[in-house]
C-alpha cells in the first residue's frame, strides 16, 4: 500500500513536470524554428530518473540475487552489489545494490519489490535535461562542421605555415568535440537507464540500546576502559620511536648549552695584589 501511494504521488509529480516542460518546450521550439528548425529536438523530453528503496526481507542475500535476476531480465544491469553478514544479535545481515534499469521499466521493477518483502520506503526523483541535450547537440554539430572545414584547409594548404596552423586548430577542435561527445553519451546513458539504489535488511533488527541496569552499565564501562587502554597502548607504540629520536636530539643540543652556561657562570680569576713600593 505504501509503495502504491508513493508511485501515485511520483506519477502526479511527473505529470506536473512534464506539463511545465511542455510549455517551456513550445517557446523553445518557436525560437528554434525561427533560427533553423530545431523544434523537433525538444518534442521528446530527456529526463533522468533516479530512485531508492529500502526493504525488510527474510534473507537479504537471496533477495539481492532475485533483484539482480529481475533487473537483468528487464534489460538492465547491476553496477554494485554488497552483502553484509550478521555481526550480532542486534544487527542482522543486509545487502546494498545499485542497479540500472531501462527508464520505461522502472515502475514495474519498483512494483515487483513488494514480492520480496516489506517495502519500508521508496523515493523517485526526475531531472529534465532536455535543454542540456539540445545545447550539446548544437555544439557538437557546429564543431563537426568546423573540423570538416579545417580538414579541407589542410588538404588545400599551399605552405608549411598554413598546414601547421590548420593542424593546430584542428587538434583543438577535435579535443573539444570528443569532450562534448563524451558528455552527450553520459547524458544519453543516464536518460536511457534509470539508477535504482536498494537496501535490503533482515526484520527485527533493533538499534543497540543503553545498559539495562547497574551490572550492565558496569560491564559497559569496563569494556570502554579496556578499549581506551588498548588504544592508548597503540598510540604509545606509534609515538615511542619518535620520542626516542626527539630525546637524542634534545640531549645533543641541551648538554653543550648547559656546559657553556656553567663555564660562563664561573667567577673570573682575580689578579694578585700589586707589591708596595
Amino acid at each position: 500500500m505504501t509503495l502504491a501511494l508513493v508511485l501515485v504521488a511520483g506519477c502526479g509529480g511527473t505529470s506536473s513536470d512534464e506539463s511545465s516542460s511542455t510549455a517551456d518546450g513550445g517557446g523553445a521550439g518557436a525560437v528554434a524554428d525561427e533560427g533553423g528548425g530545431q523544434g523537433d529536438a525538444v518534442d521528446e523530453r530527456q529526463v533522468i530518473t533516479t530512485a531508492s528503496a529500502s526493504l525488510v526481507v527474510d534473507d537479504p542475500a537471496d533477495a539481492a540475487q532475485e533483484v539482480s535476476e529481475q533487473v537483468e531480465s528487464a534489460g538492465g544491469r547491476v553496477d554494485e552489489r554488497t552483502e553484509y553478514a550478521a555481526t550480532g544479535d542486534d544487527e542482522g545481515s543486509s545487502a546494498d545494490l545499485v542497479v540500472r534499469v531501462p527508464s520505461d521499466a522502472l515502475t514495474d521493477v519498483l512494483a515487483d519489490l513488494e514480492d520480496l518483502g516489506e517495502v519500508a520506503s521508496v523515493s523517485v526523483s526526475r531531472s529534465d535535461v532536455t535543454g542540456q541535450t539540445v545545447d550539446l547537440d548544437a555544439r557538437i554539430s557546429a564543431l563537426q562542421t568546423s573540423v570538416a572545414r579545417l580538414q579541407a584547409l589542410m588538404d588545400e594548404a599551399g605552405s608549411v605555415e598554413a598546414l601547421l596552423a590548420a593542424e593546430g586548430a584542428l587538434s583543438g577542435r577535435q579535443e573539444q568535440l570528443e569532450s562534448l561527445q563524451s558528455q552527450r553519451g553520459f547524458l544519453a546513458d543516464q536518460v536511457e537507464l534509470s539508477t535504482l539504489r536498494l537496501h535490503l535488511q533482515q526484520p527485527g533488527v533493533a538499534p543497540p540500546g543503553g545498559p539495562d541496569g547497574f551490572v550492565d552499565a558496569l560491564g559497559t564501562g569496563w569494556k570502554s576502559l579496556v578499549s581506551a587502554g588498548g588504544a592508548a597502548v597503540v598510540v604509545l607504540g606509534v609515538l615511542l620511536p619518535w620520542l626516542v629520536v626527539v630525546a637524542v636530539i634534545a640531549a645533543a643540543v641541551l648538554v653543550p648549552l648547559r656546559r657553556a652556561r656553567h663555564r660562563s657562570a664561573l667567577p673570573a680569576p682575580t689578579a694578585p695584589p700589586a707589591a708596595e713600593a
